[in-house]
Formats: C-alpha cells, structure tokens, sequence
C-alpha cells in the first residue's frame, strides 16, 4: 500500500498552494496529490481571461509546475471514492488503497449540469484545462463558429467576452432582465450589458434553456415557448456543486454540500482537512462562508498546507474576487446581491481628459452594516473596503458613504 505524510485529495489550485504550504513549514515529508482530471493543477482564472485576452500567454506560462517545485507526486485520472478516518486510507475507483498521515480534501466543485443535455465534443460545461483545449480547437477555425454560451454569471461573461474576441457570433443566454442585475445596481447592470451588446453579443435576457439535442455539426438548443437556438458550440457557466462526496459519512456537511471545517481547517474527523470551494469556514469578517475563487483557494491552501505541518496558525483571510471584461474590471469583497440596499459612487479619477471613463464604487447593505464593497475600474481600494466590512458599521445615512472609498483609476 502507498503511504503519504500529507495526502491531498483534489488536483487544483488548493493542491498547489498546500503543497507549497507544507514545504514553507519546513516539512520534509512526502506528498501525494490525487487529482481526477487528467491533468495537473492548474490556475482556473487564466481558462476563461488571459488565455484568450493575451496573445503572448501561454499555457506552459500559467503552469505552477507543483510536482518540480514541491516534490509532491501528482497522480491524474484517480478518483477516491471512500475515506475511512480511523485507518488513516482512502480507497480509489480502481480499487488502490493510499494510506496518509494528514489528509486533506481539496475536491473544489463539479458544474451544474442542464438536464437533457450532456457534455460533449461540442457542449462544454467549462472548468477544466481539458475544456479549454477542446474550446480553442473549436474556435480556431474558418468560418469561426456560432457559440451559445448559457450563464451571465462569471464563466458565461468571461467566456461570452472572450469567444466574441476571437470574431464568433456569440448568443449569450441569461434568465435576468438585465444581463449581472441580481450583482449590480440597475445603472451599473445597464452598463455592464452594454460593454457586450456594443461588442455584438446577442444578449438575450429572460430566457432559461430547458435542454437540447446534439448533432455532429451543432447543437439546437429548446428555449422557452417552442423556440429553438441553433448553435455550433454551446458552452455552458451554470456554477458549481461542492463535490466532497469521499469523505460524507465522516464529516460534518453543510446545506449545500459543502464540508464544514474550524478556524485551523480541520473537519470534524481526525488528522482530515478540508479548503478550498468545498470548504465551509468561519471567516473572521463574514461569518461562515463558503467562497469560490482563487484568492480563496491559494490563501486558504497555503495556510491549510502549513497547519497539516505543524504551524499553530489560523485561517484569518477575508478573500476578494474579480473579474476582467472589455478592456474593463472590477475586484470586490463580501456580498454583491442588488436585492440588498445599494450605494454607488461615480467619479472620474484619471487625468480628467475627454476620454476619461468613471470609476464607480458600489457599497452593499444590511439594515446594520456594510456587507460588500465593488470596486469597478479603480486602481486600489481592497484595504479600505475590507476595513470597511470589518468594522460592521453602516451610516444612519447610506449616501455619506460616497467619498468613503476613493482609489485611483485603473491604469491612470
């Protein structure tokens, strides 16, 4: 049987990080990394932004190379299918049985799938390495092809962007009125459309796909009313589902799947840790949360890695996100829900020439305090928003907040 000391179970980014975290400690000891995609850890934001918006980016430059800089043995194409906490083993689908000392369950998330269509050469539930290189394969052709992308979340935009960068006719399919209304405030969600209609996106708004039937040259997809979408590419940002399905019988789960850890990581088993998109943790700002992006994965991994090594640290890092669209972007921390009371503060915060676009600032509240900050073309502004949430304030008047936050325009 195969013995690790840290056995990490998920071949992503929290994969990367904690390996890096363990050797950061000074741990000698060996790393075993069992992913189920077939190939090694890899940065998911680079999937759908700079590999396709940097024509000198590279695949080889984003990889992190995790088995020469850390030592670790990466294994691809395993899947554990059982953990059992008291003989310190997990169980792989071919039957292999690895033992650990530490344990940590990386597993990140699987897309949520449409019912009634399946993934396939040409309908792709994009998330993987694997996705990108079939996508670029069916792009980088003549004529280029009509992509349907289903989702005005981050995938769907990013790759709405991308895909009509490289010249497809691009239908993007969302169920908001407005394409991001249920993150940005109205005039915000107005503007965010219009960066992609001015693009020559087909934005349809209002519309939920109720499935689809696939051919060898396309796929028609079934819209609401008999109407039908013919496609040659349909590529699919629907989000995710924790996927810590291993280890369910010996931890605490949360509602939504996720697996719930304390402040050092630690789930609820002995000597078993969890990070990443499938944990749940108790962030110090926010409360408990569980959050799906890479500053969450890489900050959390590292620490993760280096409390399995013996640190006596905390997980104390309240993460941001972001996004980057057009030529335009935004970072942000805490909740974004336009459902919530909203402040925007527009200003113009270059050189003050003709051609100098506003900066905005959108603040997020509860009745008690400030739960979100945007920060939408600005250079800075992460420190004062997260001091901001920290503080779980509000002014008796939400206007006083414009000015609060005023950083430098992106690039100015």
């Amino acid at each position: 049987m195969t013995h690790y000391d840290f056995l990490i179970v998920g071949g992503g980014m929290v994969a990367d990080a904690a390996a890096r975290g363990i050797r950061e400690q000074g741990s000698t000891g060996s790393i075993g990394v069992l992913g189920d995609e077939p190939t090694p850890p890899f940065p998911r934001p680079a999937l759908s932004k700079k590999l396709w918006t940097d024509p000198d980016f590279t695949v080889a430059d984003a990889d992190p190379g995790t088995a020469d800089e850390t030592g670790a043995h990466v294994t691809l194409d395993t899947r554990v299918i059982s953990v059992d906490p008291e003989a310190h083993e997990v169980t792989t689908e071919a039957g292999e049985t690895v033992g650990y000392g530490a344990l940590l369950i990386a597993t990140g998330g699987h897309p949520t799938r449409l019912d009634g269509l399946e993934p396939s050469d040409r309908v792709l539930y994009y998330r993987t390495l694997t996705d990108y290189h079939r996508l670029r394969e069916l792009v980088d052709v003549d004529p280029k092809p009509h992509v349907a992308v289903v989702g005005g979340g981050y995938i769907g935009s990013e790759i709405a962007a991308a895909m009509v960068g490289e010249g497809c006719r691009v239908t993007l399919l969302h169920p908001d009125d407005v394409l991001g209304q249920s993150t940005y405030p109205p005039r915000l969600a107005q503007d965010f459309e219009a960066l992609f209609t001015d693009a020559g996106v087909d934005v349809r708004g209002g519309t939920r796909v109720e499935g689809g039937l696939q051919a060898d040259d396309g796929v028609s997809l079934r819209l609401p009313g008999g109407e039908t979408l013919e496609a040659d590419v349909v590529v699919l940002g629907l989000g995710i589902r924790p996927s810590g399905e291993p280890i369910s019988d010996a931890v605490e789960r949360a509602d939504d799947g996720g697996i719930v850890v304390d402040e050092r990581l630690a789930t609820t088993a002995p000597d078993v840790y969890a990070a990443g998109d499938v944990a749940q943790y108790p962030d110090k700002i926010l409360g408990r949360r569980r959050v799906e992006h890479v500053d969450n994965a890489d900050s959390m991994g590292a620490a993760v890695g280096r409390i399995m090594a013996g640190s006596d640290e905390t997980y104390d890092h309240t993460p941001m996100f972001y996004s980057d669209l057009f030529g335009h972007g935004y970072e942000a921390i805490g909740t974004l829900d336009s459902s919530l009371e909203t402040v925007e503060d527009r200003f113009a915060s270059g050189d003050g020439g003709d051609d100098d676009d506003e900066s905005v600032v959108v603040y997020y509240l509860t009745d008690d305090e400030v739960v979100g900050v945007l920060l939408w073309d600005c250079d800075g502004g992460l420190d004062d928003a997260t001091a901001l949430l920290a503080s779980h304030t509000r002014p008796a008047d939400a206007h006083d907040l414009v000015g609060r936050i005023r950083p430098q325009k992106e690039n100015a």
